[in-house]
């Protein structure tokens, strides 16, 4: 019987010939990523790690430190990568939100298992990687042993077909397929076909972070000669991509038709059978808009941004915030002028965070306001108040949103 994607993994990783559905699996770990939070909430000194070269510090989710108890974990952080050498440490001014900074620094490789506390860690899926979040005990412990377990789960297999519009991103795409068919708790997500070479890496990012808000497990995607592309740019050689067998095992098999698909918004609360396309929605005011995290702050979204901002005014009443994936993409971003076109237009360009995604500072909303996100979720209370609304859209939609100030098909916005 063939394996999965992520079974193919496992089985590797667990020096098995085979696994199968309910099967539990103890496997290597390749690449463990620690975050600030860790350091700031629970830090303990290990006595030792498996280690140094298989660890990655990443300080993302409050960074500079708006807290006290976060300017405490920093010094947690920068002793222990000097006790133990731990080379891959990105601290402030080399910093970004993780999976970004993963996803920079080939971190995140074919065929291979990475560990972080953050539940978006599936965002390195699209590396044909198989990834998770975590408790930070479990990757306390995986950073000490190098070994973690897990239960095969079952798969179901999306198989892309067509080509995707220009004017239609990733996060359209995860709309849409979260719409139409809602949670996928306690199994896998499996994504390729004759449409998979017509989405670029920046757009698998999204659809494979997005992951996370169906309630999978891990979110896969096949190995093929885009991604090949933006490993060899980045100078990632040596590893051994995971292809699904022919006769594969699926809970499900999905067909998903690029070609039809149209800009798309999800209403808050969530992401499952709440989506409509953005040119059926209702006239729908905002307060906020918001464009940045781990699923949409990168570089090729703020160019988006910057192409339907240019020559164009934020709407009065609206504000309109822009935090880049990590320092990389800021820097990249300033080169380029995005950020100049982001600024002119009346916008916010913040510091390289989580901030306003996990509504911990710089974009919290509040009691009545109403934000349009490109961010990862829009559960009530994610993003500030819980008398808040979240609506959830690509870059685009919210850049061209913001200029009108109600939620906007892109498509009829031009710079």
């Amino acid at each position: 019987m063939g394996m999965t994607i992520i079974e193919k993994i496992l089985a590797r990783k667990a020096m098995l010939a085979a696994v199968s559905v309910g099967d539990t699996v103890v496997v290597d770990v390749d690449m463990t990523v620690l975050i600030d939070l860790q350091f700031a909430t629970m830090w303990i000194p290990p006595s030792r790690i498996h280690d140094p070269n298989k660890l990655a510090i990443v300080m993302d989710h409050a960074v500079p430190a708006p807290t006290l108890k976060d300017a405490a974990g920093g010094p947690h952080a920068r002793k222990f990568a000097a006790d133990f050498g731990i080379e891959r440490f990105y601290d402030v001014g080399r910093h970004g939100i993780c999976h970004q900074v993963i996803a920079e620094n080939g971190l995140a490789r074919p065929g291979e298992v990475l560990a972080c506390t953050d539940s978006h860690t599936c965002a390195a899926g699209a590396f044909n990687t198989a990834a998770r979040g975590l408790g930070p005990a479990e990757v306390y412990s995986i950073m000490c042993t190098g070994s973690t377990w897990y239960q095969v789960a079952p798969t179901i297999r999306y198989e892309l077909a067509g080509i995707k519009p220009a004017e239609v991103s990733g996060k359209d795409v995860f709309l849409h397929i979260a719409d139409v068919y809602g949670d996928a708790a306690n199994m896998n997500l499996e994504f390729g076909g004759s449409g998979l070479a017509s989405v670029p890496m920046h757009d698998r990012r999204t659809i494979a972070t997005q992951g996370a808000e169906v309630s999978a497990d891990f979110t896969t995607f096949e190995a093929d000669d885009v991604l090949t592309g933006y490993l060899d740019e980045r100078g990632v050689t040596g590893y051994r991509a995971a292809q699904p067998d022919s006769d594969a095992q699926y809970a499900q098999v999905r067909r998903v038709d690029l070609a039809g698909l149209e800009p798309y918004v999800a209403r808050p609360g969530t992401v499952s059978h709440n989506g409509v396309p953005v040119s059926g929605i209702e006239r729908q005011r905002i307060d906020q808009a918001f464009i940045g995290s781990c699923a949409n702050g990168q570089l090729e979204d703020l160019q988006i941004a910057a192409n339907v901002l240019r020559g164009n005014t934020v709407a009065p009443g609206v504000r309109l915030l822009v935090t880049p994936a990590s320092q990389e993409v800021y820097r990249e971003a300033m080169r380029r002028g995005y950020l100049q076109v982001i600024a002119d237009a009346g916008g916010v360009v913040t510091n390289s965070t989580c901030g306003a995604c996990f509504g911990y500072h710089m974009g919290v909303v509040g009691p009545g306001e109403v934000c349009l996100t490109s961010s990862t979720r829009n559960f009530a209370g994610r993003m500030g108040s819980a008398e808040a609304q979240i609506f959830m859209a690509s870059p685009a939609t919210v850049a061209a949103s913001a200029i009108t100030g109600y939620i906007t098909d892109p498509r009829g916005v031009t710079a």
